[in-house]
């Protein structure tokens, strides 16, 4: 990010990680990541978050050259996971002044992580209080659950700016090129995909303020259609589908699975379907999966079947959107079998687990391969699953 001025008294002082290729050792990242750390100028100096170890140094950097020699005075903790606060201790030694802002969960966790005197340091703050630093008056409103327990938003009345803990994130370095939402998607999904709930909280919060800019940890600073960021959290949120149309996973294990996947997705597309997504789960990115699920109003689930169950990378996908409260969807089901098949059983059982679901029959049996009497019953599904009767 070459222009860290954010307004005249706010400064960019975070990081990007070029290198990192596994963000939480699971999310596939091939544009790195951003860490993003905050300063604000006034009568006191205030600082929002720190930043993840690996980029301690150009963190540094950019916080001393924007203090030009003053100290830090104040350091706000939004959200204790180490990819946000591994500098709190660094931070609270070089400055012993310092005073730390934090909620009462907060300084409940903060001891397992770092071993701080707190009893002169610690500023307690509840929903909706604030503090002032000068011009800058922030208010603090809790968001427990988005992701961890102990996290809250920070909203800056004079700038009018949310700073928004890991809400409004998106993988990629700042200097990545590319659609917001595609990104943003796969990191909501993935990393608080299962708190729809609380998110609508929070975003219930963010109404009664006047936002003007939206400061992430995680991603591009966003200044321009906030209207547009802020709808995409709420239909993902609240678990709507977001576009029309039809995402087949599938998991295939020597190929026969994946030809009938393909020759399902032709009819689909014969019969009209406005958009049909096809991904191989045991090779392509499972995260990515799981976003198109969320994405899509109707998915078909196709599987061979594998030691009386069903193949583990459907298993594993399943188990993915089980987690992140899966809901509000048509579900097709096609399995594969040589002698017994059990992929469809076991699918269902999951599925059984989530909310709202239409399963829609027939359920399509292969036997190892398709025959015509299989490509009948796939022209079927595809009619039933595109409202067909």
């Amino acid at each position: 990010m070459k222009d860290t001025k954010i307004t005249d008294s706010i400064f960019y002082i975070g990081a990007d990680d070029k290198d990192i290729r596994l963000f939480e050792g699971q999310y596939e990242v091939p544009n790195g990541m951003s860490y993003n750390s905050y300063l604000i100028k006034d009568e006191k100096n205030v600082v929002l978050d720190t930043i993840d170890r690996k980029v301690t140094n150009n963190w540094l950097e950019n916080l001393e050259r924007e203090l030009d020699g003053e100290a830090v005075d104040y350091l706000v903790v939004s959200h204790l996971e180490p990819d946000h606060a591994y500098n709190i201790g660094l931070l609270a030694q070089k400055y012993p002044k310092m005073k730390i802002i934090g909620n009462a969960m907060t300084f409940t966790m903060l001891p397992n992580f770092f071993d701080i005197d707190l009893t002169d340091r610690k500023i307690l703050v509840k929903e909706g209080e604030t503090l002032s630093f000068g011009q800058h008056t922030l208010q603090f409103f809790m968001a427990p659950m988005v992701h961890w327990p102990e996290v809250m938003v920070t909203y800056d009345q004079l700038d009018k700016i949310l700073f928004s803990a890991d809400g409004f994130g998106k993988f990629g370095t700042l200097d990545t090129q590319e659609e917001w939402d595609c990104e943003a998607r796969r990191y909501y999904f993935g990393i608080v995909g299962k708190y729809g709930t609380q998110v609508q909280a929070l975003l219930k919060k963010a109404e009664t303020l006047d936002i003007k800019i939206i400061c992430p940890l995680h991603g591009p600073i966003l200044k321009e259609n906030l209207a547009h960021y802020i709808e995409k959290y709420n239909i993902w949120s609240s678990y709507k589908p977001e576009d029309d149309g039809v995402f087949i996973a599938c998991a295939s294990i020597y190929g026969n699975t994946l030809e009938a996947a393909k020759k399902l997705k032709e009819i689909l597309e014969e019969n009209g379907a406005k958009k049909v997504v096809l991904t191989d789960l045991t090779r392509e990115d499972m995260a990515e999966a799981v976003e198109d699920a969320f994405r899509y109003d109707k998915i078909i689930l196709a599987a061979s079947s594998y030691n009386a169950g069903v193949f583990v990378s459907m298993e594993q996908f399943l188990n993915h959107l089980k987690e992140r409260n899966y809901q509000n969807r048509k579900i097709g089901i096609l399995e594969n079998g040589s002698w017994a098949p059990s992929a469809a059983k076991t699918m269902k059982s999951i599925i059984k687990e989530m909310k709202d679901i239409t399963l829609v029959e027939p359920c399509v049996t292969i036997r190892s391969t398709m025959k015509q009497e299989t490509i009948d019953q796939m022209k079927e599904l595809a009619n039933k699953m595109l409202g067909g009767e």
